[in-house]
């Protein structure tokens, strides 16, 4: 093959294979503060933890912390489109809703966003991992189980895996907190990694 050739194909191959493994290797995350590691140093957060997980077990995966603290379904929303064409995610952990519910929105304007975003998330070719957010119980009956719930059925409806809450467990223990009593410490991250590891490792397979 001429030098000048071969050097043009390896350049082709250059371009191709860095767009081909952003298409098929990473996982963007799409949080709040509970996921851009609020109040701790960024290295110990949960999604940080995950993406030292998935090097050891997984390591032609990489991961997009796209978390921003305060984020809003809606505000999500309005992100991830170029979200999605910039890094091509395999994968997109949409762990959305808590600032929502704290605030009071209605949750069918919760539900809305979530839905936009999912359907996006998929239609882009990326699987979907939601994760389910429960509100204290000083919001009330109805609007906590009602809060909970659509997690649940946005899940099945759209065929999306399900972490039905973060905080599982260990939501109502002090020692798990900041002096906030809102975002967990570094004690805490681990713990919800092991709640999104085994909904996560089906669609990494």
């Amino acid at each position: 093959m001429p030098r000048a050739l071969s050097t043009l194909l390896l350049f082709f191959i250059v371009l191709w294979l860095p767009a081909t493994a952003a298409a098929e290797k990473s996982i963007l995350v799409m949080g709040d503060s509970l996921s851009s590691a609020y109040g701790i140093p960024q290295r110990r957060g949960w999604v940080a933890l995950l993406e030292e997980r998935l090097k050891r077990e997984h390591p032609d995966y990489i991961v997009v912390n796209a978390s921003i603290s305060g984020e809003t379904s809606g505000g999500g929303r309005a992100r991830l489109k170029p979200l999605l064409a910039r890094h091509r995610p395999a994968i997109v952990i949409l762990a959305l809703g808590g600032n929502d519910g704290l605030r009071g929105m209605p949750i069918t304007q919760v539900r809305t966003n979530l839905a936009a975003s999912i359907r996006e998330a998929q239609a882009s070719g990326a699987r979907v991992l939601l994760v389910g957010v429960k509100m204290p119980p000083n919001y009330g009956e109805v609007y906590t189980q009602g809060f909970a719930a659509a997690f649940v059925e946005l899940a099945k409806t759209h065929r999306a895996a399900l972490v039905p809450f973060l905080l599982e467990d260990f939501a109502g223990k002090p020692e798990f907190f900041l002096p906030d009593r809102i975002h967990p410490n570094e004690q805490a991250q681990p713990l919800m990694l092991e709640r999104v590891l085994p909904a996560l490792r089906p669609l990494l397979n």
